[in-house]
């Protein structure tokens, strides 16, 4: 039987206020998109930051194993060097670092080897071109300025540059308007079937969606997995929404 790339073992998260992530437990294969879906509140983004050791929630109970190692303890940075990616729904804007040095440094950590700048430049240039971004964005402190579209074209920038095996992408799509969101599927959709990489789709839309072929889908109320489908569920939720599922304990 071939090992998941990620396993998550009877999870439970909690932070000061009390927990939010109840027994959950899912597993992701090599290649594989999946997709989170719930209600707001619910816990999808409680769980794409416990997936990547964001200090903030503390594991009560399970484990987390990526790509045959325990990676419950791990920090986000080491988590990050193995292979784990996520993007943010408000990305951090970083002053005095540059989208270009930023990634330099990001793909050193990633791949712990000397970084062959030509080749980069190179690849940087291609990239940015797919997802219609401007050079001058490469020069400008990460995020400062940005617009919110910019902000997330940089997000998928950084997934393309980086290949991660998983990447979790927490509500991309958010606040794009439609031309917005079509190249950052445009730049999903690259990583997802030209890379490799495999995929977590936290999103309460279903817009990014359209461009994927969808392998799993998840429904999580009141921070428990209630149901897993195929891509057929994320058009039963279109249709009908998440009303069937509010009651669930």
């Amino acid at each position: 039987m071939t090992t998941p790339l990620l396993k998550v073992e009877h999870l439970s998260t909690a932070i000061e206020e009390g927990e939010l992530l109840h027994d959950v437990s899912l597993e992701i294969g090599e290649g594989e998109t999946h997709v989170l879906m719930g209600p707001n509140g619910a816990g999808k983004s409680t769980f794409g930051n416990t997936l990547m050791g964001n200090p903030n929630y503390k594991v009560t109970g399970g484990r987390i194993w990526f790509d045959g190692e325990d990676i419950t303890e791990l920090s986000a940075d080491k988590r990050a060097a193995k292979g784990l990616f996520l993007s943010f729904q408000n990305p951090l804007e970083v002053p005095g670092l540059s989208l270009e040095a930023f990634l330099r440094n990001a793909i050193r950590q990633r791949t712990g080897k000397p970084l062959k700048i030509f080749q980069f430049k190179k690849e940087l240039e291609q990239t940015m071109e797919l997802l219609q971004m401007d050079e001058a964005y490469a020069d400008r402190d990460l995020n400062v300025g940005f617009s919110g579209g910019e902000k997330k074209k940089a997000e998928i920038l950084q997934l393309l540059m980086l290949r991660p095996k998983l990447a979790i992408l927490d509500e991309t799509d958010s606040g794009l308007d439609v031309d917005a969101v079509r190249t950052v599927s445009q730049g999903i959709e690259e990583y997802q079937k030209k890379r490799g990489g495999a995929l977590l789709v936290i999103t309460h839309s279903t817009k990014i969606l359209e461009a994927l072929d969808v392998d799993y889908t998840h429904i999580i109320v009141k921070g428990r997995l209630v149901k897993t489908g195929d891509a057929s569920l994320v058009d039963e939720i279109n249709e009908h929404g998440f009303e069937q599922y509010l009651s669930a304990e």
